[in-house]
């Protein structure tokens, strides 16, 4: 029997058959994917062989080929990574500008495993109806840098609803994962797309400006015009995983551009002389905040460099 991981639990998954039906099923035995050291075997998204015995229990035995997938390196097993989800045809970076902040470096890293893994990314700027005019301006700052490099931005409340038609457009008929800080208003915003879906909504922490975690585990909501949404837990901190120093540069569109044009080939765009990439950020064609997050990555063989999040 054919389905599809529509939720993870940690210790069971909801698998959705292709006739429709939901069951409840465990992993059969030792269940690993070759050549992969994760911290989850199976994600929601993947698409999977199961056996239901007559004992009421039902078991995953084989795994399909992924298209795809998005991971991040968790922050207690850096030799491992943890698969957020699986086979997708975009993936949505939702943020705010306030309460709480999002960080340029976190949605950077988010926008670079994206880019690694080969995963179209949007950027959703959420929470505009608190904004005083100061932080629209910011917000148009940040919308003309992401557009400008090649990502797509909406901007919305999900709050009062501005802005989410066009969001849900964006969904029809596409496998879509949601991600962000705890706080930015995942759950706020798929109840808006749908209050059938019911996701748990949380509350900003007043002392410390910091989402409090709501949802546990990455879930899938069947949307009813066509396609998914996945659900993902508040993520502090995105570690990137095994970007090979040359390599990283490759995952900043902009930074890849002007690379063609440095001196040397394995340039790493930090001290090597006739560098086109440092030239680029002197003469502002390169942003300063992306470099920052480009070197952020460079330097993640420090632990905890990947947790700052604000």
């Amino acid at each position: 029997m054919k389905g599809l991981v529509v939720k993870n639990t940690g210790s069971w998954y909801l698998v959705k058959t292709n006739d429709g039906k939901l069951i409840e099923c465990k992993i059969k035995g030792n269940f690993r994917i070759k050549g992969l050291r994760s911290t989850n075997p199976l994600a929601v998204g993947d698409r999977v062989s199961i056996v239901d015995t007559s004992d009421e229990n039902a078991f995953i035995t084989e795994i399909e080929d992924r298209k795809n997938y998005i991971a991040r390196k968790p922050t207690n097993l850096s030799k491992q990574l943890h698969i957020i989800a699986a086979n997708l045809d975009q993936a949505f970076l939702l943020v705010t500008l306030k309460s709480p902040v999002t960080n340029t470096v976190f949605m950077d890293r988010f926008l670079a495993t994206a880019e690694a893994y080969r995963v179209p990314a949007h950027i959703l700027i959420n929470k505009i109806d608190i904004y005083n005019e100061e932080d629209k301006e910011y917000m148009d700052g940040l919308v003309n840098l992401y557009q400008t490099i090649g990502y797509p931005c909406t901007c919305l409340s999900a709050k009062t609803g501005e802005g989410i038609d066009q969001f849900r457009a964006l969904l029809q008929d596409k496998i879509s994962l949601l991600c962000g800080n705890s706080g930015v208003g995942k759950s706020t915003l798929i109840n808006m797309i749908d209050p059938i879906y019911n996701a748990k909504t949380g509350f900003v922490s007043e002392s410390h400006h910091k989402g409090m975690h709501t949802t546990t585990f990455s879930e899938m909501f069947e949307l009813k015009n066509g396609g998914y949404l996945i659900d993902t837990p508040g993520i502090k901190g995105f570690g990137t995983i095994d970007m090979k120093t040359e390599e990283v540069g490759h995952y900043f569109p902009e930074i890849f551009a002007a690379s063609k044009n440095c001196r040397f080939n394995n340039c790493t765009h930090t001290h090597e002389p006739n560098c086109a990439v440092l030239e680029a950020i002197q003469n502002n064609y390169i942003s300063e905040s992306r470099y920052t997050s480009y070197l952020s990555i460079l330097n993640d063989e420090d632990e905890g460099k990947y947790r700052e999040t604000s």
